[in-house]
């Protein structure tokens, strides 16, 4: 069975940083690409984050991009996402999410979510 357990969240104050870990278990880690999502209520899921499973290349939304760091650690299965300079707007339910076919921001084309951690930044 697969699983996908994100970890991490929290409340914050605005400026300040939390660092979201997401262990996975009963899939083939490196044939994986993994991203980060994030959903508040009423609106979509929209991507946040994500990295590919051969080159480990990156990529964020225009939202996050100099603040949020995506990483993977393939000896432990596990993606984390570094969040630094929190804001307001990055209140939201995060989660991770493993693709066997390609990475990006489309929830499509990940096969496997995890069940979210909740991030609240306070102003």
């Amino acid at each position: 069975e697969v699983q996908l357990q994100a970890s991490g969240g929290g409340l914050v104050q605005a400026g300040g940083s939390l660092r979201l870990s997401c262990e996975t278990s009963g899939l083939t880690f490196d044939d994986y690409s993994l991203g980060w999502f994030r959903q508040t209520p009423g609106m979509e899921r929209e991507g946040v984050s994500c990295i590919d499973r051969v080159a480990g290349r990156t990529d964020y939304s225009d939202s996050v991009k100099g603040r949020f760091t995506i990483s993977r650690d393939n000896a432990k299965n596990r993606v984390y996402l570094q969040m630094n300079n929190l804001r307001p707007e990055d209140t939201a339910v995060y989660y991770c999410a493993a693709s066997i076919s390609s990475s990006g921001f489309d929830v499509d084309v990940y096969d496997y979510w995890g069940q979210g951690t909740l991030v609240t930044v306070s102003s």
